[in-house]
């Protein structure tokens, strides 16, 4: 700034710095609005949900999981060693239901793999007949 020499450039200068701190001010309380609006639990929880589903990575590795989880269960359903009495039963149905679910989870494309040609032969079996 330059030296102030009279009253009207004081007020003026003074004019000038208020309009200054009004529009910080203005900016502030904008950039605090948007802030608190960004960080309420609904949004965040839209936001991770967003993120979810545009990720085709993450959107697979859950995929993977739940179904990892759902054949162990199943499996073990299907046994029905989950009924039993018998501790030794229990826990080989948990030790199956464990080793199906990381099978699912950890090797989904050797899975798909051995399904497809499964399919496949059943396919030629039922052609060549």
């Amino acid at each position: 700034m330059e030296n102030i020499s009279t009253v009207a450039e004081l007020k003026e200068a003074i004019h000038l710095l208020e309009e200054q701190k009004s529009a910080h001010l203005q900016e502030m309380r904008e950039n605090f609005s948007l802030t608190w609006e960004k960080f309420q639990p609904a949004n965040l929880i839209k936001t991770s949900m967003k993120e979810i589903g545009s990720s085709p990575y993450l959107f697979n590795n859950i995929f993977n999981v739940t179904l990892g989880l759902v054949a162990g269960f199943l499996s073990k359903r299907a046994l029905m060693i989950g009924r039993s009495n018998n501790k030794s039963r229990k826990l080989l149905g948990l030790i199956l239901q464990l080793g199906i679910t990381n099978l699912v989870v950890y090797a989904p494309n050797a899975i798909k793999s051995l399904v497809q040609n499964i399919l496949s032969k059943r396919e030629k079996e039922i052609k060549s007949e």
